[in-house]
């Protein structure tokens, strides 16, 4: 069902299915139509136009009529091009999981022969297919099935050697399965949705190859008719009576487009990184489909988050990933933003330059001012001027960011050349500078390397080169160092904290260690449900937490050389951001909750350098107002009695 649903939200798929539907509910129910016999001659009665007294589509140049022919030929070429698909999957998919799970010589013998078939250009592969059976609709199939055996094994031993050397394949050979129950339990299941594809795709070429034997008399032999057959017939009368040449040829126009089409759908539904419904290409930059007056900064920095409103749109479900959230970072200044894993954090500083992927991401309110400029809505011209010059981000995994097939100095060049109008030469040498910078030994030759030449710390090093590269104002470091050892983590805060203090950069950093906050950063906000539960200075709420969510994230926490202590986990599982709770979305896993944090909305509130979201917060915060203690009657039934 859910399938179907990824499948319908594809509208070219849609269509291409519903007239998919109609041709097979045609085919099957041919046989049943009063139709005449599709192999009964007339020749008194040859070239009939349509739509004439007893006949719809007219008749061809043996007096046959054309809708009965063309339903009975619709029924043959679909049968034959689907048959033809399921016997190149099944040997072409054998082939290369073999191929693909035993490797060494095994794969290079059966790829070999593999790549012999596809050094012979297919259609004349199947004309030496078919000469060698002779003519013949099944020799046709076999020929036409044949040829693109290799197509499925190539494919599928490509996907089957990434698969085969999987943790979950080796635990299967130490439990001492055999091969054949490895494969086809282990292996087979994960390449059946790459089979799937790759069939609902071809079809339609099977179809097109099959047609093409028949037209030149190779494949359906007279009288029977395919839709390959009546074009091949009609050939003569193109001219004089194109109608029986148009007919098969718009029926063969149908349903290679409609199975292409609906191959387009099917693999998008099964694939795994679309299954959340965005079965379209993302835009540009996230979508701003702001209801509300633009808010007014509420406070003073180099970049300025106000109100900001961030939701994942996925069929029906309305994911409330960022909740009127408002931060702000001045010159110099480095900005910890911590929380587990779902709370909203990478979202927040991804809506900053319209890097959230849209659909289904959507911005619904709120304002990034940077310099006292908009961003929020901002055209993508202006954007992408914006992204990499004056605001930079450095990602989690510099592999899977910096690009495989450049080096190193060359990304780095491209970064700088897409801003300024600079040389190579210059670019290449403010390249090298730059990896200089970042501590990067014998930079120039390392220049030249691949980042798979690169150990992960020095790739991080590259990564964040690259967000220095047109001296940016504002650095937005997405949990950089959790990929990286302590010794190298230790490095890599050390250099951001010594760019900082040199260069006067404002950094906003995302993390999950506040280990890591404490290094590094001068304040620190804590998010939590897609909200700021906690802000301030970063000694201080170290210190003296306010908010019991707060304390347990820091109580999570391992010291070293403090001697024995509990380490404290955080029970339950962080909210689910479609459905929040009303009133303190902490209030489930917290071990203090009373009734009233359980209802209406619990603000952010307190001084200018302090705020907590909390009615009974651990420390007293100025400018937090004491909440009034009164519940509708018949909420929180089952709250415990403490504070929040």
């Amino acid at each position: 069902m859910k399938f179907l649903k990824l499948l319908a939200r594809n509208r070219l798929a849609l269509a291409g299915g519903i007239v998919m539907v109609l041709v097979l509910f045609l085919a099957l129910i041919t046989p049943i139509l009063p139709l005449p016999d599709p192999d009964v001659t007339n020749t008194s009665n040859r070239f009939v136009k349509p739509f004439s007294e007893g006949t719809v589509l007219g008749t061809d140049h043996l007096g046959r009529d054309l809708l009965s022919r063309l339903l009975w030929g619709t029924r043959l070429s679909l049968a034959v091009g689907i048959a033809a698909a399921i016997f190149a999957a099944f040997f072409g998919a054998s082939i290369g999981i073999i191929a693909g799970y035993f490797g060494g010589r095994t794969d290079n013998v059966i790829m070999r022969g593999v790549d012999m078939l596809m050094a012979f250009p297919y259609i004349l592969l199947a004309l030496a297919i078919v000469a060698a059976l002779g003519p013949g609709l099944v020799n046709a199939l076999v020929a036409v099935a044949a040829v693109n055996i290799p197509f499925f094994a190539r494919n599928i031993r490509g996907v089957t050697v990434g698969i085969a050397h999987k943790e979950f394949v080796d635990a299967a050979k130490l439990a001492g399965e055999s091969h054949l129950r490895i494969i086809v339990s282990e292996i087979l299941p994960n390449v059946i949705p790459v089979i799937v594809i790759a069939m609902s795709t071809t079809i339609g070429w099977m179809i097109l190859e099959t047609a093409g034997l028949s037209f030149l008399g190779l494949g359906s032999q007279p009288p029977q008719a395919d839709l390959g057959s009546m074009l091949g017939e009609a050939r003569s009368a193109l001219i004089t009576n194109p109608h029986t040449s148009v007919v098969p040829g718009v029926m063969i126009l149908i349903i290679v487009m409609a199975i292409n089409l609906l191959g387009d759908g099917v693999r998008d539904a099964l694939d795994p990184r679309l299954r959340s419904g965005a079965l379209t290409r993302p835009r540009p930059a996230t979508l701003v489909e702001r209801t509300g007056p633009v808010p007014a900064p509420q406070e003073d920095g180099t970049l300025v988050l106000t109100d900001l409103q961030t939701q994942f749109h996925v069929g029906p479900r309305v994911y409330k990933a960022v909740n009127h959230v408002s931060l702000h970072v001045a010159p110099g200044e480095c900005l910890g933003v911590i929380g587990e894993s779902g709370s909203g954090k990478s979202v927040t500083a991804l809506s900053i330059m319209g890097l959230v992927a849209s659909p289904p991401g959507v911005i619904v309110g709120g304002s990034a001012r940077y310099g006292g400029e908009e961003l929020i809505g901002a055209s993508y011209n202006k954007l992408r001027a914006f992204r990499g010059d004056k605001v930079a981000y450095i990602f989690q995994d510099p592999l899977a960011t910096l690009h495989p097939l450049y080096s190193v100095g060359d990304q780095l060049c491209e970064a700088i050349q897409v801003h300024h109008k600079v040389s190579k030469a210059e670019a290449w040498s403010r390249a090298v500078d730059l990896l200089k910078q970042v501590r990067i030994p014998n930079a120039e030759s390392r220049a030249k390397v691949y980042p798979h030449e690169m150990s992960g710390g020095m790739r991080q090093r590259v990564g964040i080169a690259m967000s220095l590269a047109n001296d940016p104002d504002v650095i937005i470091a997405d949990e950089p160092t959790t990929a990286l050892d302590v010794t190298v983590q230790a490095q890599i805060l050390a250099l951001l904290d010594e760019l900082r203090k040199e260069r006067g950069l404002s950094i906003i950093f995302i993390t999950h260690d506040f280990g890591v906050v404490a290094q590094l950063c001068d304040r620190v906000a804590v998010m939590y449900g897609g909200r700021i539960v906690e802000q301030g200075p970063t000694q201080e709420v170290l210190e003296d937490a306010a908010h019991p969510y707060t304390r347990r994230l820091i109580a999570c926490v391992p010291e070293l050389g403090e001697g024995r202590r509990e380490l404290h986990a955080i029970p339950g599982l962080p909210p689910a951001v479609d459905d929040l709770p009303p009133g303190c979305a902490f209030a489930p896993r917290c071990d203090k909750v009373q009734a009233l944090c359980q209802v209406g909305t619990v603000e952010l509130e307190g001084t200018a350098s302090r705020k907590v979201r909390c009615l009974y917060p651990e420390t007293e915060i100025e400018g937090r107002p004491q909440p009034v203690a009164q519940v509708p009657e018949g909420k929180a039934a089952n709250t415990s009695e403490g504070r929040a």
